[in-house]
């Protein structure tokens, strides 16, 4: 497999590229997306953009990562299936040549290649304990190779967020703090509103309630993460780690020919759902990439260079009460604004 094979997100898309495009118009066609469904925009938009435009291609290059591993999982869910009664006991970790044989008995029962390049890479996107020879499968059998996803060039970033500083800050509380008061005065001043007429008497029943002012909440709740079906029986989305930033160890995709000793490295990461064993991670990183969208928050939480958070989601173990380091926690402004 090629560098440009090696992240588990290029793995997700070029296998969209690689199964017939008529077997992902069937799959999508299949789903309900209409406007009332519980699908989360950034799932059901690309997907119903996919019902309409047919672009597969498109699709597979631009569509959110969220969007891709969802239809994967519908294409994988059958095959998926008979894979797991195959390798019985073995289904959680099986070996290579376990996992093998087992594809090969599928191959031989009538299962297409499509299914079997869904399966595969829909487990190295998931992060499977079997991820590893999923990924191997694909390089070595000349009937799963994925081709090389075409060249998208990421959205630049024009200028960095400016920094304010602390002076400035205090001018604008000032500011917003004396249109208050002004605003108050102003109201207190006005002189009542003169009620209108009634035909019937305006005493109050005895028992009738004063009205009272109701608060309307000032803010927005923080949006619900979509969990695949897998994904959801073995993660909380909401895990009191959820919407933290910390530093932990990502294991690399890949074997580094010059540090071939090296297996990970510490990386800041954004927790989306959590268990008390493992995290379920968006990993962030100094470069852009077609798979990556800029981090806005990057400054506040502590990061010294623009940064960009992945589509793509890793598991990583929950180790003690607390991974490595906590930089920060995300507010729900911050959090609603990911894509």
């Amino acid at each position: 497999m090629t560098d440009a094979m090696s992240s588990a997100a290029t793995i997700v898309r070029a296998a969209f590229l690689k199964i017939d495009p008529d077997v992902t118009l069937r799959a999508v066609d299949a789903l309900d997306l209409r406007a009332h469904a519980k699908v989360s925009a950034v799932v059901g938009v690309p997907l119903r953009q996919l019902q309409q435009r047919r672009d597969v291609t498109a699709f597979a290059t631009t569509a959110p990562l969220a969007a891709l591993r969802g239809l994967l999982e519908v294409l994988s869910l059958a095959p998926l299936e008979k894979t797991i009664e195959l390798l019985g006991d073995h289904a959680e970790s099986p070996t290579y040549d376990q996992l093998r044989e087992a594809v090969d008995q599928l191959l031989a029962s009538g299962t297409s290649n499509d299914d079997v390049v869904a399966v595969l890479a829909y487990a190295v996107g998931a992060s499977f304990p079997a991820g590893a020879h999923c990924r191997r499968l694909l390089e070595e059998r000349p009937a799963f190779s994925l081709p090389t996803l075409p060249d998208v060039v990421a959205p630049t970033v024009l200028a960095a967020p400016r920094e304010v500083s602390a002076e400035i800050r205090e001018q604008r509380r000032h500011r917003r703090e004396d249109e208050k008061r002004r605003r108050k005065s102003a109201s207190s001043a006005r002189p009542p509103r003169p009620t209108k007429a009634r035909g019937v008497s305006t005493r109050p029943a005895a028992n009738t309630p004063t009205p009272t002012s109701v608060a309307l909440p000032t803010s927005e709740g923080r949006r619900r993460l979509l969990l695949t079906p897998l994904e959801t029986g073995r993660f909380d989305a909401e895990h009191p780690l959820v919407g933290a930033v910390f530093v932990v160890e990502i294991p690399f995709d890949r074997q580094d020919p010059e540090q071939p000793d090296v297996k990970s490295k510490e990386r800041p990461v954004l927790v989306v759902a959590a268990s008390s064993e493992e995290l379920l991670v968006r990993p962030i990183y100094s470069s852009p990439s077609p798979a990556r969208t800029l981090f806005r928050p990057w400054r506040r939480v502590g990061l010294d260079h623009v940064s960009y958070i992945a589509d793509e989601r890793v598991v990583v173990a929950n180790e003690g009460p607390a991974p490595v380091q906590q930089l920060a926690q995300l507010t729900t402004a911050e959090w609603n604004s990911l894509t």
